[in-house]
């Protein structure tokens, strides 16, 4: 039987080797999905599986991709989408003008950046739109570079720009290079503090909800400085910001949230 305390010399151990703070997640959550992993890979132990994971190249990267929770799909919730497309592009356009500064933060497979690009597409030509697309996670950033994606990945997209911008490859569908060129992948840790400025617009979704609540809160509040005035942060329909207002975020509505300009 582990014990509380091998868990947590476990987390430490994590900390050094990866930079990744486990004790910002759910405990109770990530540890029975680090149990399996470790149960799966057949070692008697945490102690063990570090020894692993300082060794084996492979063993490392897979978990790695394990911890970042990577179910991604394009043109998610569209609705919210279709309110993008509408209201907020346009609102953003006028604001700031077409040159927009956007970041995809936790972007998983590239399916919420390569949505915004289609999105904003409709608005301005793609050779003036750049998106900056960050995740944790080295081996989902390669496949979102690849940009091959299942037929259940892009159902949601409208139909006149999966046409236009996909191809279809044995079961799989290609995203076209006009649209994978418009986006720039980085590494990045949402617990790190090195936050760019000045974005117009910042899309984070569906990830946070992994994260514990002191987490979160220090993640919206570093979003929050990294917004322009004006600029506005798009999450996921599982989140909700409660103390909008304590960190000075207007909300537009539930999915969308404004920091006012000075």
């Amino acid at each position: 039987m582990v014990t509380a305390y091998d868990y947590e010399k476990f987390k430490s151990a994590v900390l050094t080797l990866t930079k990744i703070d486990l004790n910002a997640y759910k405990e109770k959550q990530m540890k029975r999905r680090i149990d399996s992993l470790i149960a799966k890979n057949g070692v008697k132990g945490y102690e063990p599986y570090v020894q692993l994971l300082k060794t084996n190249k492979e063993k490392f990267e897979e978990f790695i991709n394990f911890l970042t929770i990577n179910v991604s799909e394009f043109y998610r919730n569209p609705d919210q989408w279709k309110l993008l497309e509408s209201q907020i592009i346009p609102e953003l356009i006028t604001k700031f003008g077409k040159n927009l500064k956007i970041w995809s933060a936790a972007c998983s497979t590239g399916d919420e950046p390569y949505s915004l690009v289609m999105a904003l597409s409709r608005h301005i030509p793609l050779s003036q739109i750049h998106i900056t697309a960050t995740d944790l996670d080295k081996q989902v950033i390669a496949k979102a570079k690849v940009g091959l994606y299942s037929a259940k990945s892009i159902a949601a997209v409208p139909e006149d720009l999966k046409k236009k911008y996909f191809t279809k490859i044995g079961l799989s569908y290609q995203i076209s290079n006009e649209i994978k060129s418009r986006v720039e992948f980085r590494e990045h840790n949402l617990l790190d503090n090195n936050y760019a400025k000045g974005y117009h617009m910042i899309v984070c979704r569906n990830v946070l909800i992994y994260f514990t609540e002191e987490a979160k809160d220090e993640v919206f509040r570093k979003f929050y400085s990294s917004l322009a005035p004006g600029g506005i942060l798009f999450i996921g329909s599982t989140e909700q910001i409660i103390n909008y207002r304590d960190i000075g975020y207007n909300r537009k509505n539930s999915f969308y949230y404004e920091r006012p300009k000075n």
